[in-house]
């Protein structure tokens, strides 16, 4: 059954088009709810002190024993980079349109061979340079820095993706030795303690709506991953990894229908090129991952 659910494609799209949209209606939320003058710092704060809630009773039933880590330096590095990034992006929401925001903070899988090469000295191959150069190329070609100078919420845009690039690269470190559980709740557990000073300085009334809205923004990331997790499941990381672009054309729509808003085509030409960069990177990663595990084997069967 469980390769039947693996190679349901169909089904991995469906759910990984679903990831993209809650997470860009999640965004949008955050958008609107700070045009009424709810502070962005007091919106993420609210949304790590949910998440960390509702993994609460998964650490009451297995103890404190559960929380048990050797890495807890790399645990501080992943929580602190998601934070960072989920608080530089929502920072950067009320200043440029949302499809800017997104494509600043989904270009985080260009960023990761930079971050793997500074933080853990290794080698990136030249494919994945012409796919950043690429990248940072259509970036420039979307702030366009000599017309109008670079506005303080797309540099904000691209602090998002650079810290969300360390978070991507630490998780994956992670991953070979953490369970599911102890990560996501070190990381909300860790961002909310992050959170909690400029939330405290920025309460402030909250009308019903508004609170509906944070509410919405904090349960998403649970439900985002929930289907992130299920796509993976039923379908390859080559199919899935890229359908994560899907985010920028519906945030697009989301501008143009609620602030009626659209990009110029320098623009657009700027968003195909990190859209396309993003893609290539990830397929290099795919298609180098199977070569690597099979040197791996005969290395393993030399020595036997």
């Amino acid at each position: 059954m469980a390769t039947l659910d693996r190679h349901h494609i169909p089904l991995g799209v469906f759910y990984a088009v679903a990831t993209t949209i809650v997470a860009s209606t999640a965004a949008a939320t955050v958008k609107y709810i700070s045009a009424d003058g709810i502070s962005p710092w007091l919106i993420v704060w609210v949304q790590y002190g949910l998440c960390t809630l509702l993994l609460l009773p998964w650490l009451c039933r297995h103890g404190g024993r559960a929380l048990a880590t050797r890495r807890p330096l790399l645990h501080t590095v992943r929580s602190l980079g998601g934070w960072l990034g989920f608080t530089c992006y929502y920072l950067a929401l009320p200043h440029i349109p949302l499809v800017d925001a997104t494509l600043l903070r989904s270009a985080a899988p260009l960023w990761v061979p930079l971050v793997v090469l500074v933080g853990m000295q290794q080698r990136i191959p030249a494919v994945r340079w012409i796919a950043l150069l690429g990248g940072f190329i259509g970036v420039l070609l979307i702030l366009r820095p000599g017309q109008h100078g670079i506005h303080g919420g797309h540099l904000l845009g691209i602090v998002a993706g650079l810290a969300l690039a360390v978070s991507m690269a630490t998780t994956r470190a992670l991953s070979s030795s953490e369970p599911a559980n102890r990560v996501l709740f070190y990381y909300f557990g860790i961002s909310f303690l992050a959170s909690t000073p400029m939330g405290l300085a920025h309460l402030q009334p909250v009308s019903p709506q508004a609170l509906a809205g944070m509410v919405y923004v904090g349960l998403s990331i649970f439900v985002t991953m929930v289907l992130y997790t299920r796509a993976y499941s039923h379908a390859p990381t080559t199919l899935i990894a890229p359908l994560s672009y899907a985010a920028v054309p519906v945030a697009g729509l989301l501008d143009w229908w609620l602030w009626r808003q659209l990009p110029d085509g320098v623009a657009l030409a700027g968003v195909a090129l990190v859209i396309a960069s993003g893609v290539l990177a990830v397929l290099v990663g795919a298609l180098r991952a199977p070569s690597a595990m099979s040197g791996t084997a005969d290395r393993q069967r030399s020595e036997h």
